[in-house]
């Protein structure tokens, strides 16, 4: 396994107040490029669609019909998907480049607790096999792939994947695939995350898998705290991706860095690197608030954190390192 090389400088919120060294020139610019973009010179409501808000009517078809008529944008700048108020229950759904996906206030994504709802799709190549069983997964409830310029955010909208009958299913042995995720990305970029509350995801809430260039920003994360292997956010075999002011409380890891799961994440050969954690509160019931690993086969190095504030965390220390051969970080405890 190659030789992982971790920096990692913590910095307790409650103790500290904000560095005062200039960020690198090189990674100023990135986070500017990761700025999200202006109003998009165009917009369409969900309701246009077909969409019903009430919590009760199904809205896969209407997402899926939006999202599609909006690819027709894509070379005239992109477009606005906007939620309105109300619980806009669905399955699973894809987004496409030049997005922005808006959720008003009041506005609820609910994932349908039909689990033929939530499409059927191949194991990812750096794990071989699904989180939970061997063979293919549940697509996550919103998902984007080989994506560029995307924006997810809102005026704190929700996404709420109503994991409990997902939980129960893998707590009673009934599960025929994987478990969802809440959101994932996979081979895309320039991707921003911000201003939306996660909740109840039925596995991991936002997932970022091979990509580059990320931005999660002022996001709240929540499931029950006795939730099975419930992790917050999780990036993956990803590069330049950067986490700020944003609360998660989870039952498992609050953050956890992973590449891939022995000689599949070995053989698809892609690390993570260049990733910044910054001004983020952590609670995780049965995990590690930070973790590196356990599947970290693809190696994980240049992890910068600071403003770390964690509590009630339950394993030693509220880190977890994996397989990392030489990390270098000062002592902590809990708030």
């Amino acid at each position: 396994m190659k030789r992982l090389v971790v920096v990692l400088a913590l910095v307790l919120a409650a103790a500290l107040g904000p560095a005062t060294a200039p960020a690198p020139a090189r990674a100023q610019l990135r986070r500017d490029h990761q700025a999200p973009p202006g109003p998009r010179p165009h917009s369409v409501t969900i309701t246009e669609f077909g969409a019903v808000g009430d919590g009760r009517t199904l809205n896969t078809v209407p997402f899926q019909n939006a999202v599609f008529y909006v690819r027709s944008f894509a070379d005239k700048g992109g477009a606005q998907l906007y939620v309105p108020r109300g619980r806009w229950l669905t399955g699973s759904f894809n987004l496409t480049s030049h997005l922005t996906l808006y959720l008003e206030e009041g506005a609820v994504i609910v994932g349908a607790k039909d689990s033929s709802q939530w499409l059927i799709v191949e194991p990812l190549p750096s794990y071989g096999q699904g989180l939970d069983l061997p063979g293919p997964r549940h697509q996550s409830l919103i998902s984007g792939y080989n994506l560029t310029d995307v924006v997810i955010t809102g005026n704190n909208g929700v996404i709420d994947g109503q994991g409990l009958v997902w939980w129960q299913w893998l707590r009673s042995h009934e599960l025929n695939h994987s478990r969802p995720n809440l959101l994932e990305f996979l081979y895309s970029e320039d991707i921003v995350i911000s201003n939306l509350t996660f909740l109840n995801s039925p596995a991991w809430s936002i997932h970022p898998v091979y990509c580059s260039n990320v931005k999660v920003h002022n996001v709240t994360i929540k499931t029950s705290l006795d939730a099975p292997l419930t992790d917050g956010i999780v990036p993956d075999s990803c590069s330049n991706l950067c986490i700020e002011d944003s609360t998660i409380s989870v039952s498992h890891e609050a953050i956890s860095l992973k590449s891939g799961w022995d000689r599949y994440g070995i053989s698809f050969g892609r690390p993570t690197s260049d990733i910044r954690i910054s001004r983020v509160d952590l609670l995780s019931s049965s995990g590690a608030a930070l973790a590196f690993g356990s599947e970290m086969s693809g190696g994980i190095s240049d992890i910068h954190v600071n403003h770390l504030r964690i509590h009630d965390s339950s394993k030693d220390g509220q880190m977890f390192y994996g397989d990392c051969e030489h990390c270098l970080y000062p002592a902590s405890g809990n708030d």
